[in-house]
């Protein structure tokens, strides 16, 4: 059944373009898309490609590479109504065992309130700037603990999302009422989609919120300094999550405690999360700083594994990334910082970053990125070190 939705999914979309370039009277070249206009009416069509190469070289044990498609990701995205549009995006990169592709933005949007935007469908949850900034727009090949979806930021959940700004967009908010899921893993803290879940996987609603302050005008999410202009944001944002305990899989009902004693996938119950986070831009600089603070229970109250101690824990993640972009906007060297630390952990778990990245086309559009990161003790075992190479083509239509 689900090579039959791959294989329709890709009629699907040659179809769609297929009927675009015959049937449209305009057509207008976008930085990430090409977008077909007749009338109101509207179509945009686009996505990503990603090349990686990756090598791992552990302390202990024997090195490892691997070259594959990070992401290989379309979508369209359209309107047939005056202050309606629609989205849906796919991610054949993620084809995982039985899993041919991967659901990413799938919504309903209406924006006929001013400077409001309401969303119905599997959208971010507005926690994490890194998150939130696409991976087409990174520095770095890979993000950091801050923004990894493996480490306590949310993944696309499905629900009610909510935007806005005032003062000429140097305010933004935003808020997000979801269904979310967690992998119940107790070595992370493992957000993922309803919409792709595993059978294992923990349910739960979300509630999140978040409030960007741009004092020298709108700064978008994304990372490098194109522009040379004076920019900066200062960003708080927090949420919430409870397991409704439709789907426990490692606990024995009558006790609470676990069935699975000894293995590291064991029932998560709740989850509160907390960000800070700034911006900064400025002559070809480029900084983004970002700390997250988790408190997460087990539902077993009692159980000391991987990150967790007696049932829970605080996971701290921090951050800090930066580049200099040189005057001719083709070449931008890059680095980075980040930490990891939880209850379970005997030491902090770091890694170092260095890198370079190449822009054919002058902006993300066509890039080659290359970094090199350096870690110690990973997940938190004191001695764990090993040292990883990334390299990336990227190529966004």
């Amino acid at each position: 059944m689900k090579r039959e939705l791959f294989y329709a999914l890709n009629l699907m979309l040659c179809t769609a373009l297929a009927l675009c370039l015959v049937s449209v009277n305009a057509r207008e070249v976008r930085a990430g898309g090409v977008k077909y206009t007749e009338g109101d009416k509207w179509l945009e069509i686009g996505g990503r490609i990603q090349v990686q190469y990756h090598k791992v070289d552990p302390d202990s044990g024997d090195s490892t590479d691997e070259m594959f498609f990070r992401r290989l990701r379309p979508y369209i995205e359209g309107s047939t109504h005056p202050d309606w549009m629609g989205k849906f995006q796919f991610d054949y990169g993620k084809a995982e065992d039985g899993n041919e592709v991967a659901v990413k933005d799938a919504y309903l949007a209406y924006r006929g309130m001013a400077n409001m935007t309401v969303k119905v469908g599997n959208a971010l949850t507005p926690f994490s700037r890194e998150t939130l900034t696409s991976s087409k727009r990174q520095q770095l090949v890979e993000r950091t603990f801050v923004g990894d979806h493996n480490y306590g930021s949310p993944d696309r959940n499905l629900g009610a999302h909510f935007s806005g700004n005032a003062m000429k967009k140097k305010f933004g908010w935003a808020a997000t009422v979801a269904q979310a899921s967690i992998d119940p893993d107790t070595d992370k803290l493992d957000f993922d989609t309803p919409v792709n879940r595993n059978s294992d996987f923990n349910d739960g609603w979300i509630f999140g919120g978040r409030a960007d302050f741009h004092p020298f005008g709108y700064l978008k999410m994304a990372q490098g300094d194109f522009k040379k202009d004076l920019k900066a944001t200062f960003s708080l944002a927090a949420f919430t999550w409870s397991n409704d305990s439709d789907n426990n899989t490692y606990i024995d009902e009558t006790t609470g405690l676990t069935n699975n004693p000894g293995d590291d996938q064991q029932d998560v119950d709740s989850v509160t999360g907390f960000e800070i986070s700034g911006a900064f831009r400025y002559m070809g600089i480029s900084v983004d700083a970002q700390y997250n603070m988790f408190d997460a229970e087990l539902v077993d109250e009692t159980l000391t594994s991987g990150i967790y101690e007696n049932g829970e824990t605080d996971l701290e993640n921090w951050a800090v990334e930066g580049g200099y972009m040189l005057p001719n906007n083709m070449v931008e060297f890059v680095a980075g910082y980040q930490v990891q630390d939880a209850d379970g952990y005997a030491e902090k778990w770091t890694r170092t970053s260095v890198g370079a990245n190449y822009f054919f086309t002058r902006n993300h559009d066509i890039k080659l990125q290359a970094t090199y990161r350096m870690g110690e003790n990973k997940d938190g075992i004191d001695g764990e070190d090993e040292d990883e190479v990334f390299v990336q083509m990227q190529y966004v239509f």
